[in-house]
């Protein structure tokens, strides 16, 4: 959003292990990121509340302001964002030992990622993802396509040419590329 909205420069980047790390705990209770503090120490935490005190820093909002299109944004955000806690459940349970793993775990998980994989593919098909704009619902859909393939979640692309395709062109723009993950 930041990079997006040409305000990047306003925040400093600070990698924590959220799992490890439980300084992150004194900026945000459940010691999840992202967490953003402000300059009077002020801590924002998820992303959605993250973007959104980002995007009201200027003009043109990336977030539409007038309904329906608000809503259906925010609701493609929360998928995205669901789809995010889903697969990162699925990562944790990989790097349990092989005779730990949990199969209702994986199986349930993957069933959301499936489903909001799905549900941005018909979005994708009636204009609620778009080729055209780079906005809330399109940002948060692509950072969480973006982390299936970092993380290898899941084969998201099979049986999804068009989700596929679209994933590609906005992998290209500059905050994507500024912004990508590897896996270390």
């Amino acid at each position: 959003m930041a990079l997006e909205k040409g305000l990047s420069d306003l925040f400093a980047l600070e990698i924590v292990a959220p799992f490890q790390d439980e300084s992150l705990r004194a900026q945000n209770p459940l010691c999840k990121v992202p967490a953003l503090v402000l300059e009077d120490g002020e801590t924002v935490f998820d992303s959605g509340v993250i973007a959104d005190f980002v995007d009201g820093l200027s003009e043109p909002r990336l977030i539409p302001t007038e309904q329906p299109a608000r809503r259906r944004a925010l609701t493609l955000e929360a998928a995205a964002d669901g789809m995010g806690d889903a697969s990162v459940l699925i990562v944790r349970e990989r790097m349990r030992p092989e005779g730990e793993h949990r199969p209702d775990l994986f199986e349930r998980q993957q069933r959301a990622v499936d489903a909001a994989l799905d549900l941005f593919t018909t979005a994708l098909a009636d204009g609620g993802l778009s080729h055209d704009r780079f906005e809330i619902a399109e940002i948060a859909v692509a950072v969480q396509l973006a982390y299936q393939d970092v993380r290898r979640v899941s084969d998201w692309r099979a049986g999804r040419p068009a989700l596929s395709d679209w994933f590609e062109r906005v992998a290209k723009r500059t905050s994507m590329v500024a912004t990508h993950a590897t896996v270390t």
